[in-house]
Formats: structure tokens, C-alpha cells, sequence
């Protein structure tokens, strides 16, 4: 192991490399110590660059063999906060495990950066250091949805990034949500929705009726199909495969279900516990509850991604202990190997050749 970045990790060369703030995250660096083990006893072909402070980090790696000759520590002696404001980190972050982390992709030294730190930060830094893809005007934070579809999942996007969007705006989180879907799902010609109050084309706001029109005359181009818009039952539902609104509802959305999900939760768990003949049934329903409590594990899907930068970011949730940190990582390892970023590039240039064709073939102004 090395922290000099003089030298990489044994056979590094041959591995997927993941850049990993070390320090950003609620449980501290621990948690995401066990998360990189986990991750290795998964995959043979990881490798990590693990950034913060050496003094903490090198006990906590030497005390796993499984990581010791794949995981490099890059000292950064500072740490973005929850507190902090992205642009304070904007203007100061040099010197911290996530502006650490983040040059590690600018560079080249890494495939894909993981970070548990503010997300706000994280989002700045990454703009500031990796840019935006040509033609992108504001990137988007992609999550993972628990949902009725075969693969179990649909994708929604944008929960954060920005809480304003424009219908040119929401044509490219359509382009970009359906490639994330074609790679991160596996998913050939991906279904993409725009979310509104109704699914009648009369309904909603002057730029989500301008979306609509520019999302079905780009489907072709971007290779997905257009289904309308969708209602906020569908984003569950097995209609649709990428979900389309601003950060603004896509945020609130996405923190009430994780809230709803969570109540649903402590009630079973109270009613099971009531008394002696709800604790036996249960006992009786033990390996259905389980199967339950894995499908909607939030650590199973750890990992909003961040979209329309030239690099891949993943955002684990800033509360992850070892297995949503490993699951961050997969998913980070999963799009690294896709080629995500190139392909992305050349799907959100094609999608806005179409959308633009389209504007002037319909005489509409933004």
C-alpha cells in the first residue's frame, strides 16, 4: 500500500479502480473501510484509491489482508461537513478527502469517485473539477426506485440537483436517464416518463407540454421509448422505466418514500411484537419477512448517480454503514466497465439534434 501515488495498487493496472471519500460520511471512516472489504470479497477486479486522513485510515485498512495490496490511501488532511456550504467547498475544498477524491477522475487515476459526503458539496466540486458534457446544461442526480418491473427496480431522476428545469433541460435527464437504465439495468430500449399532475396532454405547466413534444420527437434518436406523462403512482409501477421531473418534486418525492418506507417498517415490526401469538406468527412468516426486508432494503440500492459530467460520481447516502457503501461501489464498478460517461456524450448529442428539430418544426420558443 502506498500513499504517495508514486505507485499503484498491485496489478491495478488489470483492476476497475474506485476513487472513495473516506471521511464524508455519517458513521465515519469505518463504515466505509468495511464497505471497500465487503466490496473485495466480492470482486477480484476492484481496486481502490481510499482518501482522507492517513493517521486514521492506514489502522483501519492494515487490518484487513483483503484490501491491503488494492487499496492505496491519498492523505488529505481536511473534511467537507454536512454544515458546510458548496460554495464555501467551491472556494476552499482544495485540501479534502472529496476534492481529493474527485481529482482522482479528473486525472485519470480512477474509473468512477464514491463519495458519503454533502451532496451539495459534492455537486459543486464535481462541476467545478470534471465540467460538464458538451450540450448538457444542468446535470441531474439519478437514484434507483424499488418497483413492480422484472429487474425490481425503475430509475428517477432528478432528485436534487437543481430544483428548476426547463423543457430542454428535462429532454436531457430523459436522454440520460434512459442510457443509465440501458446500462445500469440492462435495460435495451428503456421506457421513460414525465411526471405530472395527470396523464391528459392538456395538463400541467407550459414547459412540461413543451418536454413532452420534444421527448416523443427524440425518442428515435436516443434510443427509448416515450410513454407520456406519468402520475406519482406510476413511479413504482412496472408502466414505465425512467421517471422525468425537476429536483425540486424529484427530492420531495424521493425523501417521502424513503420516510413512508421507513413507518411501514416500525409498524410491522410493533404489530409483530404486540403479543405472544403476533411474535409466533412472525416466527411462522420468518423467511417471507425476510425476503421482504431484502427487496426493500434502501442499502441494497445505495447510490444516486450524478449525470451529465465528464466522469462518473456516486453519492452513497451520507447515513451508509459497510453494505450500502459496497453497494455504492458496485454500482459505481457496474457503469465504469459500461463505458457510461462516452456513451452518454453521444446519446445526449443526438437526443438534442432531434429535441432541436423538432422546436423548429413546431415553431414553439422556449
Amino acid at each position: 500500500m502506498t500513499t504517495n501515488g508514486s505507485e499503484r495498487p498491485a496489478q491495478a493496472q488489470q483492476r476497475t479502480i474506485i476513487s472513495v471519500d473516506a471521511m464524508g460520511g455519517d458513521r465515519g471512516p469505518a463504515a466505509v473501510v468495511a464497505g471497500l472489504v465487503d466490496s473485495a470479497r466480492a470482486d477480484a477486479d476492484l481496486a481502490f484509491l481510499l482518501h482522507g486522513d492517513e493517521a486514521v485510515l492506514r489502522p483501519l485498512v492494515s487490518q484487513h489482508a483483503e484490501i491491503a495490496d488494492r487499496c492505496e490511501i491519498r492523505h488529505a488532511p481536511r473534511v467537507v461537513t454536512m454544515e458546510d456550504k458548496p460554495s464555501q467547498v467551491m472556494r476552499h475544498g482544495a485540501g479534502t478527502s472529496m476534492w481529493s477524491t474527485i481529482d482522482s477522475v479528473k486525472d485519470g487515476e480512477a474509473a468512477v469517485a464514491v463519495s458519503c459526503g454533502n451532496t451539495g458539496a459534492l455537486m459543486a466540486v464535481s462541476m467545478i473539477r470534471l465540467r460538464k458534457l458538451p450540450g448538457v446544461n444542468r446535470p441531474a442526480i439519478a437514484c434507483l426506485w424499488p418497483s413492480r418491473n422484472p429487474g425490481g427496480f425503475n430509475v428517477m431522476l432528478d432528485v436534487g440537483a437543481d430544483i428548476k428545469a426547463e423543457a430542454e433541460d428535462l429532454l436531457q435527464y430523459a436522454t440520460m436517464g434512459a442510457a443509465y437504465a440501458r446500462n445500469g439495468l440492462h435495460l435495451r430500449r428503456p421506457r421513460v416518463g414525465l411526471l405530472n399532475v395527470g396523464t391528459e396532454e392538456h395538463k400541467g405547466r407550459a414547459e412540461l407540454k413543451l418536454a413532452h413534444d420534444r421527448m416523443l420527437a427524440a425518442q428515435d434518436a436516443a434510443e427509448f421509448d416515450f410513454v407520456g406523462f406519468v402520475e406519482g403512482g406510476d413511479i413504482p409501477s412496472n408502466r414505465v422505466d425512467v421517471i422525468v421531473t425537476d429536483g425540486f418534486t424529484g427530492n420531495i418525492a424521493l425523501k417521502t418514500g424513503e420516510g413512508t418506507a421507513k413507518l411501514s417498517s416500525d409498524f410491522m415490526r410493533e404489530a409483530f411484537a404486540s403479543g405472544i401469538l403476533s411474535k409466533l406468527g412472525a416466527l411462522l412468516a420468518l423467511g417471507a419477512l425476510k425476503r421482504l426486508q431484502k427487496r426493500i432494503d434502501p442499502r441494497r440500492v445505495n447510490g444516486g448517480v450524478f449525470l451529465g459530467l465528464n466522469g462518473t460520481v456516486v453519492k452513497s447516502h451520507g447515513g451508509a454503514d459497510a453494505t450500502g457503501v459496497s453497494a455504492a461501489i458496485r454500482l459505481a464498478a457496474q457503469l465504469a466497465r459500461s463505458g457510461f460517461v462516452d456513451r452518454l456524450a453521444a446519446r445526449v448529442a443526438s437526443a438534442g439534434r432531434a429535441g432541436q428539430d423538432a422546436a423548429v418544426e413546431g415553431g414553439g420558443q422556449e
